[in-house]
């Protein structure tokens, strides 16, 4: 389940900016995110989440967003500068660190000063 929704939550941010940043396929863009998703799931969250805290976990989906945003961009000769790149792998950072806070069933407060 969890999966589940680190899957629909990324494939939703990385398809929707990947069609309107770089005029990418639907399909492209989804395997894409797909991609993504897999290698982020499995090294952010089963090695690098279970070991350390969740804002390192984030900070190493973020980095990994962004080199494999732009690996594939590359690859796939993709019009996608790394502005675009960045503005991308920042919102998919703040989607990881609710999925995150979600994974670890933490309650989400405003701490009061």
């Amino acid at each position: 389940m969890k999966f589940i929704l680190k899957w629909l939550v990324n494939g939703v941010i990385v398809v929707s900016l990947l069609m309107y940043y770089a005029d990418v396929s639907f399909w492209n863009a989804a395997i894409t995110a797909t991609a993504l998703t897999l290698i982020a799931y499995f090294v952010g969250d089963q090695l690098i989440l279970r070991s350390t805290n969740n804002m390192v976990a984030t900070l190493a989906d973020f980095v990994l967003a962004y080199l494999i945003l732009w690996f594939a961009a590359d690859q796939m000769d993709w019009d996608l500068n790394g502005g675009e790149i960045l503005v991308i792998a920042v919102i998919l950072g703040i989607a990881e660190w609710f999925i995150h806070r979600y994974v670890f069933q933490e309650e989400l407060s405003v701490r009061a000063k």
